[in-house]
């Protein structure tokens, strides 16, 4: 196995582990009227190659599931991360 696919594959599990424990971070928050995680944040992890942790725990915890925005940001990470795995694994 390359190193290179190692390493992006070591860098997805975190991220996607991070945005997932950040979703139910900010539902426990919520539901304790508590100080919360900025949707910014969430859609910045999202874009930064999370997009299936932020779907999962949507699922999950059901949290943000009513804000459509947060289908279009945590689609457009996953679209974008597959393009760049993409393109990294044909010049491998």
């Amino acid at each position: 196995m390359e190193p290179l696919f190692k390493v992006m594959a070591v860098y997805y599990a975190a991220v996607n582990i991070l945005l997932f424990a950040l979703m139910g971070i900010d539902k426990v928050r919520a539901k304790r009227g508590q100080w919360r995680i900025r949707e910014a944040t969430l859609a910045a992890v999202s874009l930064l190659g999370g997009g299936v942790g932020g779907f999962a725990g949507m699922r999950l915890f059901h949290h943000k599931t009513k804000k459509w925005y947060f289908y279009a940001v945590f689609a457009i990470g996953i679209i974008l991360h597959v393009i760049i795995v993409r393109c990294a694994v044909t010049k491998i």
